[in-house]
């Protein structure tokens, strides 16, 4: 069994070269088509991510998701480095700038329970469903308190049948989608 700090190093080794993998063979795609699941179909609140650089791109979905008159949240990161959820109405004029990360202005969405689904952002997904993410641990922290389910959004390729390492805090994700495909995973 590996050490706590053994794979914390791991993911940080991970990180550095999965961010240049995909930096380097990055192509505007789009994930509309995960809104033809199941699950999100029949959602009422959805919460997301509103992406950036090379991260899959969330734009056409918030869209479709609004225009369905689904109540659409995005994350605010605390200064605990743990995030909320704020209702976002898709006017871009209503977020603020944190660092790199675009942040909805407005209350901190607090019926946990109504979250139906939960649109991660991801480096790579193993077949377990483990996620390796930027590293902060800020949506590992936040999916803990949900019990949506949870779908992580990655390019071709970052959907791997290699393990990737976990730790006992880290989440899992209910399911992964490239622009082609989505990957279910058994809850375990």
């Amino acid at each position: 069994m590996r050490k706590a700090n053994e794979s914390t190093s791991d993911k940080s080794l991970l990180r550095r070269q999965y961010r240049t993998e995909r930096r380097d063979r990055f192509m505007e795609e789009s994930w509309l088509h995960i809104l033809e699941c199941k699950e999100l179909q029949e959602a009422k609140v959805i919460a997301s991510y509103y992406s950036y650089g090379d991260e899959p791109s969330t734009a056409d979905i918030h869209s479709e998701i609004l225009r369905r008159g689904v109540r659409l949240l995005l994350p605010r990161l605390l200064p605990d480095n743990d995030l909320e959820w704020v209702l976002w109405d898709g006017n871009e004029n209503s977020l603020a700038a944190h660092g790199k990360i675009q942040e909805p202005h407005g209350f901190a969405f607090t019926p946990l329970d109504q979250i139906d689904v939960v649109i991660v952002p991801a480096l790579r997904v193993d077949r377990s469903g483990n996620r390796l993410g930027q590293g902060g641990g800020s949506y590992d922290r936040a999916l803990a308190r949900l019990d949506s389910w949870k779908i992580a959004l990655v390019h071709h390729a970052e959907l791997t049948s290699e393990a990737l390492p976990a730790e006992p805090h880290d989440q899992r994700v209910d399911a992964a989608a490239t622009p082609d495909l989505i990957a279910r995973f058994a809850r375990v």
